[in-house]
């Protein structure tokens, strides 16, 4: 259990799609680590492959909202699903001080494999199907700048391009 380094715009693992788990026996660090580096950033969801780790696999965390009881686990998902759509504004932890208006669908249905390793198959909306389809976005290597507007990218021009250059190697 350790918070882990959150990689940020224009790190290659944010744009790759990241592979099913087949071995759920070597996955509870990994979601602990996952945890506590949510924790750590003041986060709601965080994806595998913002720690650097091409594993189809997300947390979230709305504990502090009615919408949930619990940490959630989602391994392998997929949208079955969706109906309605909305446009809000969303923050990424791996585009610090980016806001984007990004579309999403009000209801989804999405089929995973929860913490206890048993499939399921749950309708979901509000802020929680928000939050999943954009940690499930992250698996499949998109990010929230995908949505951007012309405008959006002018106006966060420099801090993507800052970004971007701490993640050549």
């Amino acid at each position: 259990m350790a918070v882990q380094k959150v990689v940020t715009y224009g790190h290659k693992a944010l744009r790759e799609v990241c592979t099913d788990i087949t071995d759920f026996s070597k996955v509870d660090g990994l979601i602990n680590d996952l945890f506590d580096t949510m924790y750590e950033f003041d986060g709601i969801g965080l994806a595998c492959n913002q720690i650097g780790i091409n594993k189809r696999i997300f947390v979230v965390d709305l504990t502090h909202t009615e919408e949930c009881d619990s940490p959630l686990v989602f391994m392998n998902g997929t949208i079955e699903k969706e109906s309605g759509s909305f446009v809000d504004s969303e923050g990424c932890l791996s585009l610090p001080e980016i806001r984007i208006n990004v579309e999403r669908f009000d209801t989804i249905t999405y089929s995973y494999v929860d913490e206890n390793f048993k499939k399921c198959t749950k309708e979901f909306s509000g802020l929680l199907a928000t939050v999943i389809q954009h940690e499930n976005d992250h698996l499949d290597g998109k990010l929230i700048t995908d949505y951007a507007t012309p405008a959006d990218l002018l106006k966060y021009d420099k801090a993507l391009k800052l970004m971007k250059s701490d993640n050549v190697k």
